[in-house]
C-alpha cells in the first residue's frame, strides 16, 4: 500500500476531501489532551456543521495505553456506527486508533488479543503531533494488558493517509522536540545497520537522515518549513523501521526510560551515541561495508566521522546522561529484549552489553 501524504494548506482542504471521500456519516476522532493546544482543534470544532457529519471524540489516551482503553474505544466506534477514524497525537494516540480499527470487526465477547486478525478497510488517517515516533508509518502498535506489554503487528493498521501539519509542532515543549527528533534519527540510523535492511528501507533511511541533518537548527527555532521537513523525516524513518525493525539501541533503551524517566527518543539516543562509535571500530568486512553506507548517509568519509557527528548532535542538545547504581546496571543488563538483538548485525553477549551500558550511563 502506498501511503498518501496530505497537508494542512488552504484551511485543511485536503482533509475535507478525505472525509467526504470516505462516505462516512460518523467519524471517530482519537486524540489526547494536547489537542486543546493545537490550531487544528478549530478545524474539528467546525467540521460537523461544514461537512454535515457527526464527529465522535475518543480521548481516553494515556502513555502506555491499556487494552481496556482500546476495548472502550471499539465499543464506542461500533455503538455509534463510525465509518472512519482520524488519529491526532503521538505514539499512544496512534496505537489506540490502530487497535480500534483492527478490532472493530472482531468478536467483543472474546479477548481481542486471542483472536485471529481479520483485516478490514475502515479508513484511517493519522495526524502526527511530534516529529519522531514514525508510528503513522508502521504496522506496529503497543498496548498493555494486565500490566504486560502487548506488541500488535498487522499491515492493515498502517494509516492509508497521513496529514502533515507543521503548526502542531509549534507548541511542543523543547525537550520533546529534541527527544522525538533523536528518535527519528535513531530509527533511520539503526535501520541502515539492521540485518533486515533492503534497498527500499535504505532509501527511506538515507533521505530521513539527510532531512534531519539539514533542518535541526530551523526545527529547534520553530521555523514552519523546517518543522514540515522534520515531519517528513520522521515519517520516512518510520517507513524504514517498518521494514527493518529496530536494533540494539532500542532494545537497550526501554529500561532506561522506566528507571530514569528519560523520554523514549532521549533514551534511544543515549544508547546509539555509544553503539555508533563502537560499531564504527569493528573491522569485519561485512560490518565495515554497512557502516561505510551509513557514513555516506551522514555525508561523511568514514564511519568514525559519522559517529562523531551523531555524538556531536547529541551533545549540542544538552540532554542529560543519567547516573546508575550497580544494582540498576544489573537490572538494565537483564532487561534487554533478545528478539530485538536478533536484528543487530553484531552479536551482543552479556559482557558486551554491560560494557556498553557503563559507557551509556554514569555508573556510580
Amino acid at each position: 500500500m502506498q501511503q498518501q501524504i496530505i497537508t494542512a494548506e488552504n484551511n485543511y482542504e485536503q482533509l475535507d476531501s478525505w472525509i467526504r471521500g470516505t462516505g462516512a456519516g460518523t467519524v471517530m476522532l482519537v486524540c489526547d489532551s494536547s489537542l486543546q493546544f493545537l490550531d487544528i482543534r478549530h478545524y474539528f470544532d467546525s467540521v460537523e456543521s461544514r461537512l454535515g457529519i457527526t464527529l465522535v471524540r475518543f480521548t481516553d489516551i494515556v502513555p502506555n495505553p491499556s487494552y481496556e482503553s482500546v476495548v472502550e474505544g471499539v465499543s464506542l466506534f461500533n455503538s455509534v456506527g463510525c465509518g472512519a477514524i482520524i488519529a491526532v497525537g503521538g505514539g499512544s494516540s496512534m496505537d489506540v486508533a490502530k487497535c480500534i480499527k483492527l478490532y472493530s470487526n472482531m468478536d467483543p465477547a472474546i479477548n481481542y488479543l486471542k483472536q485471529e486478525i481479520v483485516p478490514n478497510d475502515i479508513p484511517l488517517l493519522a495526524v502526527p503531533t511530534t516529529a519522531g515516533t514514525g508510528s503513522e508509518a508502521t504496522r506496529y502498535a503497543v498496548i498493555y494488558f494486565e500490566g504486560a506489554k502487548q506488541s500488535i503487528t498487522s499491515d492493515s493498521i498502517i494509516p492509508s493517509v497521513v496529514l502533515f501539519d507543521h503548526s502542531v509542532l509549534r507548541t511542543l515543549p523543547v525537550y520533546q522536540k529534541k527527544s522525538t527528533m533523536m528518535d527519528a534519527l535513531c530509527h533511520a540510523t539503526e535501520s541502515v545497520w539492521s540485518v533486515n535492511r533492503t534497498d527500499e528501507s535504505y532509501g527511506y533511511a538515507r533521505e530521513a537522515i539527510g532531512l534531519i541533518l539539514s533542518n535541526i537548527g530551523g526545527y529547534l527555532a520553530n521555523d514552519d518549513s523546517a518543522n514540515h521537513e522534520m515531519l517528513r523525516a520522521a515519517n520516512l524513518a518510520g517507513h524504514a523501521i517498518n521494514i527493518t525493525q529496530t536494533t540494539a539501541g532500542h532494545a537497550m533503551c526501554y529500561k532506561i526510560t522506566s528507571l530514569f524517566g528519560s523520554a523514549h527518543g532521549h533514551a534511544a539516543a543515549l544508547c546509539d551515541r555509544v553503539l555508533f562509535p563502537w560499531m564504527a571500530e569493528i573491522t569485519d568486512p561485512a560490518i565495515a561495508s554497512v557502516m561505510a553506507d551509513l557514513a555516506s548517509c551522514y555525508g561523511c568519509s568514514s564511519a568514525s566521522e559519522a559517529a562523531a557527528k551523531f555524538v556531536s548532535i547529541f551533545d549540542s542538545l544538552s540532554l542529560e546522561v543519567p547516573s546508575a547504581t550497580e544494582d540498576e546496571l544489573a537490572e538494565l543488563c537483564s532487561s534487554v529484549n533478545p528478539v530485538r538483538l536478533k536484528n543487530h548485525p553484531v552479536t551482543l553477549d552479556h559482557e558486551t552489553i554491560e560494557m556498553l551500558y557503563r559507557k551509556i550511563l554514569n555508573v556510580k
